[in-house]
């Protein structure tokens, strides 16, 4: 890394002294290797930690499934989550059993992206109009992979699907793949798209097996995307731990987005093998913003893949969680509406998250909901999530429209 770490604001290093120490002073992390892991390795590598009496191992995992399944065990104390497989286990939903689950903070905005194969851009579908053609025109269905059953992936592909008229489950086919395998299942022709976090998008164009059709920043701007997730149950028993944990990784999160040197040195460092294992080629241009779509357009992203942002990234916003179980009805993953706001205030941390926050001098926004529109012209704030589940024309037609989750 190029920088150095900015030493910890005093008032902030209070919390590491006395009755405020944490009580578990070696916290397991698991991560995917995926760039917007990154605040957590930053964090856990460049001594973000120490300073706030802590020391992180990072655990890599193959699979969003077996994150999950390590977390609830007790293997790993916390891990880079996707916001829907937080939600999901908190349900018990998506084959798993219900467990008080806690999102600490925002890790990652944006930086996701829908792509599809080389075969399918000779043919010339390379629009939404054009694969919605295909997809109603074709004897056997489109198969598109996402990354968990009800995780963001599978969420900003359905979202994306129906806004073009396509039904997510029944006009063309899904299965679940993990993020790292996704060009090796698209190159070989098992499947004819995904939707996954980067670099795997950049990485289908650096193999000329695929290009980008969308990104998920053109679906929602600024959308929430990966979470610091972890069980009720750990908060409650080292909730001095969990405060220094989010302490650690905002500073993280506020060197990456710093400036560009320290973005391209935390790329450098990420591409390791023990990380994302990815070539820098693959992983640089679009965690800097810069794009390039294999069909010849290139762009600076407005809306790139960011991790403070002042930190209005990591507020763990009620909005937001609100807005991912509104999705799971949507689709039918939840069978009954829940008592949503009930839900997210209990998931979301936010009194925690303020904790830690203010001791670092970062800016909490004063409500914690947050209004958005998205790419169909449809308008979230959150005050009627049961309402807006049910707005779309496009939703879970019955029962068995959905599939079982692997």
């Amino acid at each position: 890394m190029t920088d150095s770490p900015t030493a910890p604001r005093h008032d902030a290093l209070a919390w590491v002294a006395g009755s405020d120490a944490p009580e578990k002073s070696t916290v397991n992390l698991g991560f995917l290797p995926l760039t917007d892991a990154a605040s957590l390795i930053v964090a856990a590598t460049q001594g973000f930690a120490q300073p706030f009496g802590l020391t992180l191992n990072l655990h890599r995992q193959n699979s969003w499934s077996g994150l999950r399944d390590k977390l609830i065990g007790g293997e790993l104390d916390a891990a880079h989550g996707l916001y829907g497989l937080i939600y999901a286990v908190h349900l018990g939903i998506g084959g798993s059993p219900a467990v008080d689950m806690a999102v600490l903070m925002g890790l990652a905005q944006n930086g996701q992206s829908i792509s599809l194969s080389a075969p399918l851009k000779a043919a010339g579908v390379t629009t939404p109009e054009a694969l919605r053609a295909c997809v109603r025109q074709s004897g056997a269905r489109i198969t598109l992979a996402q990354t968990f059953p009800t995780g963001t992936h599978a969420l900003w592909l359905y979202y994306w699907l129906a806004a073009y008229g396509i039904h997510p489950l029944e006009d063309v086919r899904t299965l679940v793949v993990p993020p790292s395998q996704m060009v090796a299942h698209l190159r070989a022709g098992r499947i004819d798209g995904f939707c996954a976090g980067e670099p795997w998008g950049a990485q289908a164009i650096v193999e000329n097996a695929g290009f980008t059709l969308a990104t998920s920043q053109s679906i929602w701007p600024d959308h929430p995307e990966k979470v610091l997730g972890c069980t009720r149950a750990f908060i409650e028993q080292y909730p001095n731990t969990a405060r220094a944990l989010v302490m650690a990784v905002l500073e993280a999160s506020r060197f990456i987005d710093q400036n560009q040197e320290n973005r391209r040195s935390t790329a450098q460092l990420i591409a390791g093998h023990e990380y994302v294992d990815a070539p820098l080629a693959s992983i640089e241009p679009r965690f800097l913003g810069l794009y390039q779509d294999g069909l010849g357009n290139t762009w600076q992203d407005a809306h790139p893949l960011r991790f403070f942002a002042e930190g209005t990234v990591n507020m763990p916003y009620h909005s937001d969680g609100l807005w991912f179980m509104t999705q799971l009805r949507r689709w039918g993953l939840l069978r009954e509406d829940p008592d949503y706001l009930a839900v997210a205030r209990t998931v979301q941390q936010t009194t925690l998250y303020r904790q830690a926050a203010s001791a670092l001098g970062i800016a909490v926004p004063e409500s914690p909901m947050r209004t958005s529109t998205l790419m169909d012209g449809s308008h979230w704030d959150g005050s009627d999530p049961a309402g807006y589940a049910r707005s779309f024309a496009l939703h879970a037609m019955a029962d068995s429209a959905v599939a079982p989750a692997p």
